[in-house]
């Protein structure tokens, strides 16, 4: 399987992890020309970006380790182009989750970081 099949089996599997959790999931793979985000759902009333991290083991790292600040830094500017795009104002409360995946063990966290974006949600 390439890395785009795993990452798009992993993102799948998350995605019914958060419906689960009483997620409704809006989109899979929303790009722009800033990046990509994996996830956009809803949870209650707040608008959430989850960015999805596999590893099959730790030898390349953790996956938490992957969303870096410039990681951050794209996703938070994904989001904006989303919210712009989709009619979303500055009033709608927005998190970024990650999901981080090693071998089969599933951590989300939840507010994982802050807003860091040169656009204005």
């Amino acid at each position: 399987m390439n890395k785009r099949a795993i990452g798009t089996t992993y993102e799948r599997q998350v995605g019914a992890y958060l419906q689960n959790q009483g997620y409704r999931i809006l989109e899979y793979n929303f790009r722009c020309k800033s990046g990509e985000i994996d996830i956009v759902a809803r949870d209650g009333s707040c608008l959430v970006f989850v960015e999805v991290k596999y590893r099959k083991n730790k030898d390349k790292g953790m996956p938490l380790e992957a969303v870096n600040r410039k990681k951050q830094q794209t996703i938070s500017n994904v989001a904006a182009c989303y919210c712009l795009m989709h009619g979303y104002c500055q009033e709608t409360p927005c998190r970024f989750d990650v999901a981080a995946v090693l071998g089969e063990e599933l951590t989300l966290i939840k507010n994982a970081f802050e807003y860091c974006g040169g656009f204005s949600l």
